[in-house]
């Protein structure tokens, strides 16, 4: 039952905040900044108004998670922190001497409340509105980009991962005190019949052979290792020992480097505040959600008259869609070969600008290419042919075989037309004083991009499948959007 926390109850000690949390304190700024009443109307539906013992109030809840996505830590640690810290009480709406949470009420919530919420684009917008009010928000220009965030558990399975992080564990402990080699429990028989159960029981063992230590507790890396694998066994071993993350697929940075993941695909107004994002596997093509993005920044409150990206936005349906469709100019450098031109049965492959090939539905990238045409045509800037070649010995043991390649052919192909007049005027824009100007903005949202990972973990999603990678570019965004917006109030 969903009960309303309508403001804190004072108590003889609340004046403790006065002396230790002063006016210029961060989560002091975002309590004065936002009033957090938005997160009753969008929840108040998954919960009963009538039955059942009254829930901890969600807007406490929502402010864990921003903790949690301001300073990175596991729920166990985050729910430590909040018990001794007192900014992180005046912050949840709690008096000094209060209680916190339980650390497993952050996966409930999660699961349960946060499910099928369009979370996303409710706090991106919530936070535009928040800078359009304050008159931060003047430009009318974008810059899109995607950022990669590597799966919780990666390609490996369930004991496995297990193996890795109690490994990790015992090497840490060892680095303080090398005589544990000798307390540690006996590690399983990986020859023994379940596994993965085997494997759990000696990560219990373990972290309970190192919990009794209070010495070693004392240090924070191996506090966090036990309390991460605590975690993974309580909150997340269910969907583990069903399989890997199966929302999370592999992407491409280059030619020689690829990921285990997903891709969170990002438009940035002038100002470096973000209007809109969506999330995607790691296989998917930048080019492919700009038109989705520059949707969203409109519908959050964004006027937008010009969008600046890298070469992957430059392809024929993308420069369509700012010439004809959508009326804003794309600063976006020309890669011939980004162009779709024919279609096949097979729609999917897309062109991955840093390894300069294609890349199949299944995320396999093209390991040569070819161009075909009269000598004349090439002079001329008429219609060439580029054709990319796949390993075949990957088609044959394919998903998509019979469908993409033709069982027992010898080679698999990928042709693309390339047709300079539908480029032209765009070849010669790039070659405008606008256009080089304009393009020079690029570097903020890469800024932004090493902004979410370093200083907020996002290069690591920190649960499983795409809801909860949602849920995390949710909080995350939030967090870097507001911070942005009370710099810029200075």
């Amino acid at each position: 039952m969903l009960k309303a926390q309508t403001q804190m109850s004072l108590s003889k000690y609340s004046e403790l905040y006065n002396i230790l949390v002063p006016e210029d304190n961060e989560l002091r700024q975002i309590n004065e900044l936002i009033d957090f009443e938005f997160v009753y109307e969008e929840l108040k539906d998954k919960y009963s108004a009538t039955m059942g013992r009254g829930a901890v109030d969600p807007i406490m809840m929502f402010k864990y998670l921003l903790l949690k996505a301001l300073y990175p830590a596991s729920d166990k640690g985050l729910v430590k922190r909040a018990f001794t810290d007192i900014s992180y009480k005046y912050f949840l709406g709690l008096n000094p001497e209060d209680p916190v949470i339980d650390s497993s009420s952050l996966t409930k919530f999660r699961r349960q409340r946060l499910k099928d919420t369009n979370i996303l684009d409710l706090l991106i917008g919530k936070t535009v509105k928040i800078a359009k009010e304050k008159g931060l928000l003047n430009s009318k220009t974008i810059i899109v980009d995607s950022t990669h965030t590597n799966a919780r558990y990666n390609q490996k399975s369930p004991h496995q991962i297990l193996q890795i992080l109690s490994k990790d564990l015992r090497e840490n402990v060892y680095k303080i005190d090398e005589a544990y080699k000798n307390k540690m429990p006996q590690k399983p028989n990986h020859k023994a019949k379940g596994l993965l159960d085997v494997e759990m029981e000696y990560t219990k063992k373990l972290c309970d052979v190192i919990r009794q230590d209070e010495r070693l507790m004392l240090y924070g890396h191996v506090k966090e290792g036990v309390d991460y694998l605590d975690e993974i066994i309580d909150d997340h071993m269910c969907e583990l020992a069903l399989s890997k993350d199966e929302d999370a697929k592999v992407g491409h940075k280059n030619a020689d480097t690829h990921f285990f993941g997903y891709k969170t695909h990002i438009a940035m107004s002038d100002e470096r505040i973000i209007t809109a994002a969506t999330v995607t596997s790691g296989e998917k093509h930048d080019g492919k959600q700009l038109e989705t993005l520059v949707n969203k920044s409109r519908e959050a409150g964004m006027e937008v008259q010009a969008v600046i990206g890298d070469a992957a936005y430059s392809e024929k349906d993308n420069i369509d869609l700012a010439n004809e469709g959508k009326n804003f100019k794309l600063y976006s450098k020309l890669s011939r070969s980004v162009s779709e031109g024919n279609k096949r049965k097979v729609e999917g492959f897309f062109y991955n600008k840093d390894a300069g090939m294609y890349v199949c539905p299944e995320g396999h990238m093209a390991i040569k290419m070819t161009t075909s045409g009269k000598k004349k045509h090439k002079i001329e800037g008429k219609t060439m042919v580029e054709t990319y070649y796949f390993d075949i010995d990957k088609c044959k043991i394919c998903p998509l075989k019979g469908a993409c390649y033709k069982e027992g052919a010898n080679t698999k192909s990928y042709s693309v037309s390339i047709k300079s007049n539908t480029h032209s005027n765009h070849m010669e824009f790039q070659e405008t004083a606008d256009f080089k100007l304009k393009v020079k903005d690029r570097y903020k949202i890469e800024a932004k991009n090493s902004e979410l990972k370093n200083a907020h973990a996002f290069g690591l999603a920190d649960s499983h499948g795409i809801s909860g990678m949602n849920l995390q570019a949710a909080t995350t965004i939030f967090v870097v959007n507001i911070k942005r917006i009370m710099k810029l109030m200075k």
